[in-house]
């Protein structure tokens, strides 16, 4: 079994080697951020984006002229979410959730009892778990309640539930490695309320990505669909496979397995799930993920190109052995 750490694509590299080669070109670089930042409108369907340094930037772009308190998962969001909150000096309240996962009903309790400004989710909880957004959406509007939603994981998503603009006031994402859109670096922020730029208009462009970014992400991002598509569907069998892991029947680019030794489990894992130029194993607890005794497989770190059901097949015998499941 060979398993190869998630890359941009070679006409990504290209494209960003390019435009490396015309830094300093002002017409130049005015196209490669105006097509970066059409192409993230176009897959989103919201009519305003701007690229951004980071996905922490695109966060902070989000958070920075919201007044009131912040409400964000207790657990399988971003840790990006609280610490930027602190850093702008927004209270933080926690949404409790069923394992990452948002309950309709709670939220609605929860948005009438403590009236935030604003909740912030990730498309999917710990990314192991689809989260309900339009639900989730329609009861923010209900609210008055802005919704942003981090689609680091999402982009793409052929069945348009997630990181689609008409779901989310705001949208949010990274586009580092080994991210669904894998520019190696970099974030973006994008909305249908023209407002949102005009009063973070000076932070925007403090926050912006270089012109290399820009054009990585142009091309990067139209690879996004299948890269999603493969993942979700390679840890659909892999859930399938396991006797136990955690929303077995939600779409995911991870998959969660309760553990009791989960260092020490990990461990294993990792030197024998050897994958060349990076990892696939994260331990739990972690807010990032779940609050519980567990490891992580993150099959959205691997490339597509090696997720073939053989792979896949040898990766739940390896998990099944490493963790005693029979």
């Amino acid at each position: 079994m060979e398993l190869t750490f998630k890359n941009p694509a070679e006409e990504t590299r290209q494209a960003m080697c390019d435009a490396s080669l015309e830094m300093g070109n002002r017409p130049r670089t005015k196209e490669y951020r105006e097509s970066a930042e059409e192409s993230i409108e176009k897959i989103t369907g919201h009519d305003h984006a701007r690229v951004l340094s980071s996905g922490n930037a695109a966060i902070m772009a989000a958070m920075a002229n919201i007044e009131g308190p912040v409400m964000i998962p207790d657990q399988g969001g971003w840790s990006g979410f609280r610490k930027m909150a602190e850093f702008l000096g927004r209270t933080v309240l926690y949404l409790p959730t069923s394992e990452g996962v948002v309950d309709e009903e709670i939220l609605e309790e929860q948005l009438k009892q403590k009236k935030p400004d604003a909740l912030f989710i990730t498309s999917f909880a710990g990314y192991m778990a689809e989260q309900p957004v339009k639900a989730i959406f329609e009861i923010c509007e209900d609210q008055g309640v802005l919704l942003v939603e981090d689609a680091s994981g999402s982009v793409g998503d052929p069945e348009g539930n997630l990181a689609n603009g008409d779901h989310s006031h705001v949208l949010v994402a990274s586009t580092g490695s080994p991210k669904v859109v894998n520019v190696g670096n970099g974030g973006f922020i994008s909305t249908s309320d023209p407002q949102k730029f005009q009063d973070t208009g000076f932070l925007l462009k403090t926050l912006q990505a270089s012109p290399v970014t820009c054009a990585g992400l142009r091309e990067e991002i139209k690879k996004a669909p299948l890269n999603l598509v493969k993942t979700i569907d390679a840890c659909k069998f892999i859930k399938k496979e396991l006797k136990t892991c955690l929303h077995p029947d939600k779409r995911g680019i991870n998959v969660t397995v309760p553990v009791d030794e989960p260092k020490k489990i990990g461990r294993t894992l990792r030197q024998a799930l050897n994958v060349k130029g990076g990892g696939m194993i994260t331990t739990c607890p972690r807010y990032d993920r779940i609050k519980q005794p567990a490891v992580c497989l993150e099959i959205k770190n691997l490339d597509i190109n090696c997720l073939s059901r053989d792979n896949l097949q040898e990766i739940v015998a390896t998990v099944h052995r490493v963790t005693g499941q029979v």
